[in-house]
């Protein structure tokens, strides 16, 4: 059995994104818009992170804060799951507090 995910992206004249849709079947998504993706990929010969990060030119900044806060969430709790290390979890969770904080995310 395989699964897809595509991402597909809408380039202007200059080459800069303008739309950004991705599709993934499985999970019942069909052509869905976003202003943002960021897609790390594990080289495990290298030993390096591969990184696809793009933006529509329209996103907004405060959207963009938002979205880099909540990424950094979803990373804490998958790093807590895969690795066990609640130490570690909690600091970098005391980091996404701090950044919230900082750019006044949390109301």
């Amino acid at each position: 059995m395989t699964s897809e995910i595509k991402v597909k992206v809408t380039l202007d004249e200059n080459r800069i994104p303008e739309k950004l849709t991705w599709t993934a079947r499985d999970g019942g998504v069909e052509a869905e818009e976003s202003k943002a993706v960021l897609l790390s990929i594990w080289d495990h010969k290298a030993k390096e992170t591969m990184r696809i990060d793009l933006w529509t030119k329209d996103m907004p900044v405060d959207e963009m804060k938002q979205f880099f806060h909540q990424t950094l969430v979803a990373m804490t709790d998958t790093f807590q799951r895969a690795t066990g290390d609640e130490k570690m979890a909690a600091t970098m969770k005391d980091f996404c507090d701090y950044f919230a904080e900082k750019l006044e995310l949390i109301k």
